[in-house]
Order: C-alpha cells, then sequence, then structure tokens
C-alpha cells in the first residue's frame, strides 16, 4: 500500500552547473526506397505505405514495361504486370509483397523468392501502427534487440494456445512483465474441412495468426518451431521445412527467429545470411536427463550456437538442485570469456527452477491464463520476483511519488502494477515536489527511486549524476536508484520526451520527420522542452517557437516566430504541438485552421498534432485537427508511454502500453 508522507525540508540554496549535451543520437535520416507489389484492387495500400513513411508515391502503369526507384518515391506495382524486374532492384531497394487477409489468401508465401518482405494485413479493421511497427523495423530505424541488451534482466512469454485470438481477451496482461512474446508455431492447430488437425500449419495460417498477434502487441515476437525431440510438435525428417518457415518469419518482420542447433549448419548459415534486422536465437533443449553443465561438451554447444547466434539460448532438464550451482558455474566462466553473444541458459523440472530466477537474458515465464506451460519448470514473472526477494537478490525497496499523483491516480496504477509482478517494493507519496524534499528523501535506507510531477530543476545537488536527456531538457521526473554490487548510485532522467517521441511514432516511422518543419506553442521553456528534444530526436527541423523564448542547451535547435509573416513562411509543418495550459489550449485553432487547409497532390507527409494541455478545456482542438485531416493525439497517448518509461526506468520491468490503457482508465490523464 501507498503511504503519504510530509517531507522536512531545509533551506540550503545551491545550484549545480548543468553540463551542455548535444541531443541524444538519431537513427533513420534518410528517406528509404521502397518497392510495393499489391494485391488486384489493393492499391490503397501503396498510399497507406507512402503515408507512414511520409513519402510521395505512384503506381506503375500496366503501359509502363520499364521502370526504377525513385528517391523519396513509394513505387507501387500490380500483381498483374512482369515482376521478374523485381530482383534487379533488391539491394537498392527494398522490395515488399503485401497480402490482404481479409479472406483466404493462397498467395502469401509465393514471392519469397523476388521479394525482401511479406506484409500481412487485413482492411477490417487496418492497424496503422502495425504498418508502422513493421516497416520502422524492417527499414532499421528500430532496434528491438539493442534496447533490450541494455536491461539486467529480461523475459518473455510463449502463447501456448493452438489459436492466438483465444490470447487476445487477455494478452494485456499476459504481457505484463515480458519483453518479448513467442508465437510456438509448433503448438498451432490448423483445422481441416473433415474437422481435424493438420500435422504441420500451412504458411497461410500461420501468416494469420502471426499478423493477428503483431496486430494486438507491441512486444518484439520470437518465433520458434520447436522440433518434436525438444518438446515440440514439428517433425524432424525434413529440416528444409524449419528454413521454410524460419525464413517466412524473417520476410514477415519478426525479431527474433529461433533457430535449433541440431538443423544442419547449412540451413542455419543460410538463415543468418539472410535474416537482415531480425535477430536468431541459437537453441540447444535436452530432455535426456544426463546433460553435465560440468562437461567440455557444454561449451563445445555455446561455442557451435555461437557461430550463427545472437542469443545463445541452453537448456537441460536436470533432478538435483547442485545441477543449478553447476550451471552458474558453467554461466560466469562463459560470461568471462566470451563477452557476446549473450547466453540465456536454464534447467528444466521442478528442481531447476531457481536457475530461472537467477537467468538474465529471456528467461521463459508462464502466466496462470495459458492453456499450458510450454517447458516443465517454467514459473511466472510474480513468481521469480518472489523468488528473487527470498533469495536476497531483490531487496525490498521505498519508491517515491513527488505530487499530487494520489489525486490524478498515478501513484495508484504504480501500486497495481508492482502488485500483479509482485514486487516487494512500497510506493511512498510525498506532498512537495521540492528538490529540498527530495535531498531529504534519497538519504533514506531503501531509497529505490521516484517519479516527480511536476518536474524539478536538473541542477539538483542531492543526485550526483544526470542523463543527457535531463541535462538538455533541464528538468527531472524520474529519479533511478541502480545497485552494482555494493556499490549504488543515483541518477536524475528524464522520462516525459521519451513519452512524446513513441506518441510521435505510433503511426509514422522515425524518418518520415526527418528534415521536416515543426510549429511549438507554450507560455514558457518548461512547458515544451521536452518536446523540443523528443522533436530533436527524430532530426525534426527547422522547430519554430510560439509564446516562449528558449534560453537553455536547446536554445541553437529553435526559431521563434515573432509574427503573422513568419507563419505564412512556413509552407506546411508536419508536427504541431500545443504545451499551453488547457485554459489557452484553443489559442492552437487558427494555426490548425490555417495549415490543414493545405493540399499536397500524391503527398502523404507526416502531418501530426499533439496537445500537451492537461486538464478542463475550452473546446477539443484534438478534434478540430483531426477534422482538419490531421493526424491527432493528446495526454493521454503521451502519459500512457511516459508511465511505461518511468516503469521500465524505475523497476526495470516491462508494462505494455495498451495494459496502462486499459488498467489505468483515464485515472492518469
Amino acid at each position: 500500500m501507498a503511504t503519504r508522507v510530509q517531507v522536512e525540508t531545509s533551506t540550503m540554496s545551491y545550484t549545480k552547473p548543468r553540463p551542455i549535451v548535444a541531443v541524444e543520437e538519431i537513427r533513420g535520416h534518410e528517406d528509404p526506397s521502397v518497392l510495393v507489389l499489391y494485391e488486384r484492387d489493393q492499391e490503397h495500400i501503396v498510399a497507406e505505405i507512402a503515408g507512414v513513411l511520409g513519402q510521395q508515391w505512384r503506381l506503375i502503369t500496366p503501359e509502363e514495361k520499364e521502370f526504377a526507384p525513385m528517391d523519396g518515391t513509394v513505387i507501387g506495382l500490380s500483381e498483374a504486370h512482369d515482376i521478374s524486374q523485381l530482383q534487379r532492384w533488391r539491394g537498392s531497394s527494398t522490395v515488399l509483397a503485401t497480402h490482404c487477409l481479409d479472406d483466404a489468401n493462397p498467395a502469401v508465401g509465393s514471392r519469397s523468392s523476388v521479394c525482401d518482405y511479406e506484409y500481412l494485413y487485413t482492411t477490417k479493421p487496418f492497424l496503422r501502427r502495425d504498418l508502422a511497427r513493421f516497416l520502422s523495423f524492417i527499414l532499421g530505424q528500430i532496434n528491438p534487440h539493442k534496447d533490450l541488451a541494455k536491461k539486467a534482466k529480461t523475459t518473455l512469454i510463449s502463447t501456448t494456445f493452438p489459436d492466438v485470438h483465444a490470447a487476445l481477451p487477455n494478452l494485456d496482461i499476459l504481457s505484463v512483465g515480458a519483453d518479448a512474446i513467442e508465437i510456438r508455431v509448433d503448438l498451432l492447430k490448423e483445422t481441416k474441412p473433415d474437422g481435424s488437425f493438420s500435422d504441420v500449419p500451412s504458411l497461410q495460417y500461420v501468416g494469420e495468426q502471426l499478423m493477428t498477434l503483431r496486430q494486438r502487441t507491441e512486444l518484439p515476437i520470437i518465433f520458434t518451431t520447436r522440433c518434436t525431440k525438444e518438446n515440440g510438435r514439428f517433425p524432424m525428417d525434413d529440416p528444409k521445412l524449419f528454413y521454410d518457415y524460419l525464413y517466412r518469419a524473417v520476410q514477415w518482420g519478426c525479431e527474433y527467429i529461433d533457430v535449433e542447433l541440431w538443423l544442419p549448419e547449412e540451413i542455419r548459415r543460410k538463415l543468418a545470411s539472410q535474416k537482415g534486422n531480425s535477430k536468431i536465437i541459437s537453441a540447444f533443449h535436452d530432455f535426456s536427463g544426463t546433460f553435465k553443465w560440468t562437461s567440455p561438451d557444454a561449451q563445445k554447444l555455446f561455442e557451435q550456437g555461437a557461430i550463427y547466434g545472437d542469443v545463445v539460448k541452453m537448456i537441460a532438464l536436470v533432478s538435483t538442485m547442485q545441477e543449478n550451482y553447476e550451471l552458474e558455474y558453467f554461466r560466469s566462466i562463459i560470461q568471462s570469456t566470451y563477452p557476446y553473444p549473450p547466453f540465456s541458459g536454464l534447467n528444466m523440472g521442478p528442481m531447476g527452477q531457481l536457475s530461472r530466477a537467477l537467468n538474465k537474458i529471456f528467461t521463459p515465464i508462464t502466466h496462470p491464463l495459458l492453456p499450458i506451460i510450454a517447458a516443465p519448470g517454467q514459473l511466472s514473472a510474480a513468481e521469480i520476483n518472489s523468488a528473487l526477494h527470498s533469495m536476497g537478490q531483490m531487496p525490498k525497496l521505498d519508491m517515491y511519488c513527488f505530487g499530487g499523483m494520489r489525486a490524478t491516480g498515478q501513484a495508484m496504477f504504480f501500486e497495481k502494477c508492482i502488485n500483479e509482478l509482485s514486487l516487494p517494493h512500497q510506493l511512498v507519496c510525498v506532498e512537495q515536489s521540492s528538490q529540498d524534499g527530495l535531498s531529504t528523501v534519497v538519504k533514506i535506507p531503501h531509497f529505490g527511486g521516484a517519479f516527480i510531477n511536476p518536474p524539478i530543476a536538473a541542477s539538483a545537488p542531492c543526485l550526483p549524476s544526470i542523463s543527457d536527456a535531463a541535462a538538455s531538457i533541464g528538468q527531472i521526473d524520474t529519479v533511478v536508484a541502480r545497485s552494482d554490487g555494493n556499490k549504488s548510485s543515483l541518477v536524475g532522467d528524464n522520462a516525459t520526451w521519451k513519452g512524446i517521441r513513441a506518441t510521435l511514432c505510433r503511426d509514422f516511422v522515425p524518418s518520415a520527420y526527418s528534415g521536416q518543419a515543426a510549429l511549438l506553442l507554450a507560455s514558457q521553456e518548461s512547458q515544451a522542452a521536452a518536446a523540443i528534444f523528443a522533436l530533436r530526436s527524430l532530426n525534426i527541423g527547422p522547430i519554430y517557437t510560439i509564446g516562449f523564448k528558449v534560453q537553455g542547451p536547446l536554445s541553437g535547435f529553435v526559431t521563434p516566430f515573432r509574427g503573422l509573416e513568419d507563419v505564412k513562411k512556413v509552407e506546411q509543418p508536419s508536427v504541431i504541438i500545443s504545451a499551453l495550459r488547457a485554459d489557452k489550449s484553443l489559442l492552437v485553432s487558427p494555426l490548425l485552421k490555417h495549415y490543414g487547409s493545405h493540399k499536397h497532390e500524391q503527398r502523404r507527409a507526416a502531418k501530426v498534432f499533439l496537445d500537451l494541455s492537461n486538464g478542463p478545456r475550452k473546446g477539443d482542438p484534438v478534434a478540430l485537427a483531426a477534422a482538419q485531416g490531421w493526424t491527432a493525439y493528446g495526454i493521454a497517448d503521451v502519459n500512457a508511454w511516459t508511465t511505461v518509461e518511468t516503469l521500465r526506468l524505475l523497476v526495470g520491468q516491462n508494462v505494455p502500453y495498451d495494459f496502462v490503457r486499459l488498467a489505468a482508465g483515464r485515472s492518469i490523464y
């Protein structure tokens, strides 16, 4: 339960010099070159893809026998054309086949030899965010593996449903605490016309299942075809079958593919050469009960998996507690000898549960709502956290929330997450958010971090370290307590800018914003600093400001508007952000109407409005923007993504955006 306290503050005054730092690294600046192969009567998908990319587009007419990619333009080619020309553009352009799965579509997988990727979609509903995520990943503009590598501990939840549709009603709660979601392709059951099940589900059925899952989760997907020898259902008499499905998973944009170590080296080598931006988990399972972590074969198996694997996973069935200690010794040898790839080592069975608590990389977790456990001895995220606490590996900490978050409901939502994950921590609500109040609580034993609303200045003397983002923005909204053995440190950070960026990238790839103009309205710099940093992280520029001056580290990245004539000089901004107070939010309406009337033939550039005002409004600028043709977001989207980022920073646990919206309702907005 959360405790409300009053914190005595001192009168000490101190100003720490704020470092001048550059904005963070920007990924994906350039307009990609994309050729889209579309099906009959589905030419609209070319416009959708161009829209997500923020680029122009054109369709190749049947009369055009020769065609070439154009910089900044998405090219659409009908399936009725001779597609033999596509081969010569692979490498210089991304060749993308698209398939609509509203009805049975036997064309799925039919063009794998001439296309780099296949996008599977439905028109009812058509989910723009799914397309944005798919394109961002295959074009290398997001890197989930790199992001997960920064975490101290990662987990995966395995869907063991014969049909993933059965998981959808509970998918949000199933995903709490998971960093990736595994689709067990071998456990899928495709019904044949006579009511029986296929021994191996067809590519069309698997594609439909994968598409359905990806439409409902933002988690990276691990595509697994487990063989019969390793507790799966895929037959081992045809290794090429595994290649066909795993390579298709690469073309479908799966972030990870699980490649079993028993497969012929030729297949593993070929998959490694064709994996694109996907990562390979090299998997070894031993159910014999005779495998020994102390044997020379154990290290040889790791070395063999490391040749083509981005992660090496080794799992053995054990019967004694001693074998957990042997695994931990083996893990220490591997980690000290081989800095890469990361090693995921587990013991199966009741005696192996200790290893599941101690493993750091992609620990498989289960959930009471799953129909079956994917492997013997699996634990839920809550059970692992409870076990770590009982072993002294996860001490009870006090997490502090500064400001009126109990009244707004944000603290209560954090409590829900702490309870759902069985974390031992206690939430303590502090009435004031002053720097002196923070100076007091950081000295309290078992201080575990804090989130602060409204944020405080980045000159807090009690914090020895400040992130580059917080230093540039000049504001701290999260204090992270990090522990490395006997050493602990405090870092002041800012999660709000990440929430703004994630919102902007919900329906567009990052490169859609590169070099585009933005307008930012606020009454003072503190309201807009996080938004400026988020815009710069997407390489947006120029950034025009209205209503305030920027004097901090970000001043060199903005240009103030001085009057109506300046507004007229900007032909069409891609982004308008209003950081005005709620009672002044309608002041943005004339700008929305002015720029909303601008039309660009065959141009689907990003055109986004973001309203950061919180509280009762006069009118609805988000609705007005949507009516004027803008893709419009409100503070609810930003707060939900910021909550996701804050939880990752404070407790190292992943809580999906959709769960935040589901569990919190509108209480934190």
